[in-house]
């Protein structure tokens, strides 16, 4: 026999959900004066041995995210949603950081332009990936949890 579906959703009571919107708020008040502290305070230079690897960690981490999300769209995945919202994070953050590092000159100009062209266009595509995931799931929740006779 199947089980019908209830007219409420259930509550989310996880104490982890409970306390995580107060604490990340508190964590996101102490980073102000951590990054106005740091804005004064880091040098406008810095010579790093691990550059390379740095960037090169990062563009692995970035081809992971693109091809979860391209497996999960192909799939019509549940889990696009997330991997959506990870790879436009990791291309605005490396839009960012490609524009702020790179030198003045042809590299920054070139960095300016994979950014505009490239780079935030598909963090935008990606965001609404993530949007549209989560929208579609939620008519999907809604569906299933009307009673058949009101459809």
């Amino acid at each position: 026999m199947a089980v019908e579906p209830v007219d409420e959703l259930p509550a989310d009571d996880a104490r982890l959900v409970s306390w995580a919107g107060p604490a990340f708020i508190l964590f996101s008040i102490v980073l102000i004066p951590w990054t106005i502290y740091l804005g004064f305070n880091l040098p406008d230079r810095q010579e790093s041995s691990h550059y390379n690897i740095a960037w090169v960690g990062f563009d692995v981490m970035l081809l992971v995210v693109l091809a979860a999300t391209g497996f999960f769209a192909l799939r019509r995945s549940p889990f696009l949603a997330v991997g959506a919202t990870a790879a436009a994070t990791l291309l605005v953050v490396d839009a960012w950081f490609d524009v702020v590092t790179s030198p003045p000159g042809s590299q920054f100009l070139q960095s300016l332009a994979s950014a505009v062209l490239i780079e935030l266009p598909l963090a935008a595509v990606c965001g609404w990936l993530a949007y549209h995931t989560e929208h579609l799931e939620e008519e999907r929740i809604v569906l299933l949890q009307t009673p058949r006779g009101n459809r």
